[in-house]
This record gives C-alpha cells, sequence and structure tokens, in this order.
C-alpha cells in the first residue's frame, strides 16, 4: 500500500469524484458529505488541493466567472480515483476487522 491520504484529502477527491467543483461548494460538499464533522478553511482547502494536485490526484479545470470574482475549478484524475478507491477499501477493512473483535459499531 502507498502513503496514506489525510482525512480531509479522502473527502475533497469523493466530492470531486461526482464531478468538477470549485473551492466553495468543495468546502460545503465535504462538510455535508462529513455531516458537518470536518470544516474546511478556504487555507486548508487550497493547501489540500496543492498538494493533491503536485500528487496527480487533481488537476486545476479552469476558471468560470459569473459577475463576481473568478472560480478556479478543480477535478479528480485517473489516479486520483485509484487513490480514493484503495483507502476507501484500506478503511473498510480496518471497520470490517474492528468489528470482529466488537470495536466498531453496526
Amino acid at each position: 500500500m502507498g502513503k496514506r491520504l489525510r482525512e480531509q484529502s479522502v473527502f475533497i477527491l469523493a466530492v470531486l469524484a461526482s464531478g468538477r467543483s470549485h473551492g466553495y461548494a468543495i468546502i460545503a460538499s465535504v462538510e455535508e458529505l462529513s455531516d458537518g464533522r470536518l470544516t474546511l478553511t478556504a487555507g486548508t482547502l487550497y493547501g489540500a488541493l496543492e498538494r493533491l494536485h503536485k500528487a496527480g490526484l487533481v488537476e486545476r479545470a479552469g476558471e468560470e466567472s459569473a459577475g463576481g470574482p473568478p472560480r478556479r475549478y478543480y477535478e479528480i484524475t485517473p489516479a486520483g480515483q485509484r487513490a480514493l478507491a484503495d483507502e476507501v477499501a484500506t478503511l473498510s477493512e480496518a471497520v470490517r476487522q474492528l468489528r470482529g473483535v466488537g470495536l466498531a459499531s453496526p
């Protein structure tokens, strides 16, 4: 197995797996997907996106402006899809093992 992703990166990739998105929408979607457990600031988000971009897991997908400041869009790459699938499989296996010893709820 390769290097594990940070939790915030897993959620960012999960959001982008459903389609390209811009920063504010990613922040809102991560908060919704995590049931409010993860609240990203702009600095945290853009730092994570830069790390994911350097790792080849996301790419910039253009800028658009609808009368306001331009919004930079991002999308997941095929490598990002694989990394997300690997991370989900790893987490699923951990939950399965913990249930086996009575440490995880159903």
